[in-house]
């Protein structure tokens, strides 16, 4: 696959590619915000050699201040889930990595898959600004959102009926105890790179190039897997 040409005075015009991480995603980004570590940041070194330019990140925990970073002109790119409710500040790419958004419940919880939890007097921790956030919000008729910082943390909390999150840390959640996930996954999250919306679009379509030339030659692959992470690399676009 050919590596397009890169957009650099487009896509960084300040000389160094400035890009938030997303500390909150464990899927995505591990480590501190002094030695962040994953796909994500990883993705981000490539693209800033690939431009020519220095690389510099803002390390965040929650999608909705790495979405804020974006589109307040703080950073020239982001990874975030490719969500209606963001296209309107935001760019994205075909989305490199895919992942899961389940329910959790106590284990002796009457829910039993994730199709019962559309109920009218069911409530569902979710942390906010999330993509499930998003999703469930426009998704959902009867049961009710409730946000909070960390959706685990409200669910015991306020002794919700689900919390709403990523398949991998809700696996880590309910592991060692009598809580259960709730199949099957109520979305597939589609994770993509992010650019301000106004960009150049041929820019955008270079940046989405190089990223389907770094799923091709098996980089997003070896980076999940170097990072302990068992996620599924999205399709070609």
């Amino acid at each position: 696959m050919t590596v397009p040409a890169p957009p650099t005075a487009s896509v960084a015009p300040a000389g160094t590619l400035r890009v938030v991480i997303n500390l909150g995603n464990p899927v995505l980004a591990q480590g501190t915000a002094e030695e962040p570590r994953g796909v994500t940041v990883a993705i981000a070194r490539e693209v800033a050699r690939w431009l020519g330019v220095p690389l510099e990140l803002e390390c965040v925990d929650a999608a909705r201040e790495a979405y804020a970073a974006i589109t307040e002109g703080r950073v020239d790119l982001c990874f975030l889930a490719n969500e209606p409710a963001r296209e309107e500040g935001v760019a994205f790419t075909a989305p490199y990595v895919l992942i899961e958004g389940v329910y959790v419940t106590e284990g002796d919880s009457p829910l039993t898959s994730s199709d019962e939890v559309d109920r009218d007097g069911v409530r569902v921790g979710v942390r906010t600004g999330s993509a499930y956030d998003l999703y469930l919000t426009r998704t959902l008729q009867h049961a009710e959102l409730v946000r909070a910082s960390e959706a685990t943390d409200v669910f015991e909390e306020e002794h919700l009926d689900a919390a709403a999150g990523v398949r991998q840390p809700m696996e880590d959640y309910v592991a060692g105890t009598e809580r259960r996930i709730l199949e099957p996954a109520f979305m597939e999250i589609r994770q993509s790179v992010g650019l301000p919306r106004a960009l150049d679009p041929a820019a955008v379509a270079a940046v989405a190039a190089f990223v389907e030339h770094l799923k091709a030659t098996g980089f997003v692959r070896d980076e999940l897997a170097r990072s302990g992470v068992d996620a599924t690399v999205a399709p070609p676009a």
